[in-house]
């Protein structure tokens, strides 16, 4: 069994900062990538950041600047700072994680349940 729990949403006014973590539990052998996505109403499921095991990071164009990814190995944890957060980062954030369980030979993709991040003023 394996989960990922996100937590840090809220909300928050425009030109502010929230912090999202994710942290993977369960039989974990190892973790590849991990990865933040959100979802606004109406819309497709987006990519907004992913982090590599080595730390090498890639954002989407929309938050380059803006948001920060990082993880801490040790503990099975991806971060996300969000700040100067602007009206159209409302959405739901989602964590994915690449994890290869203990006595599995792949790594396979699993996602939390979501944490609503609402910009407003």
């Amino acid at each position: 069994q394996v989960q990922l729990v996100e937590s840090g949403g809220g909300l928050v006014q425009p030109g502010g900062s929230l912090r999202l973590s994710c942290a993977a539990s369960g039989t974990i052998f190892s973790i590849n990538a991990m990865g933040w996505y959100r979802q606004a109403p109406g819309k497709q499921r987006e990519l907004v950041a992913v982090i590599t095991s080595g730390g090498s990071a890639t954002y989407a164009d929309s938050v380059l600047g803006r948001f920060t990814i990082s993880r801490d190995n040790a503990k099975n944890t991806v971060y996300l700072q969000m700040d100067l957060l602007k009206l159209e980062d409302t959405a739901v954030y989602y964590c994915q994680a690449g994890i290869r369980r203990v006595g599995s030979l792949a790594h396979y993709n699993y996602w939390g349940q979501g944490t609503q991040v609402t910009v407003s003023s």
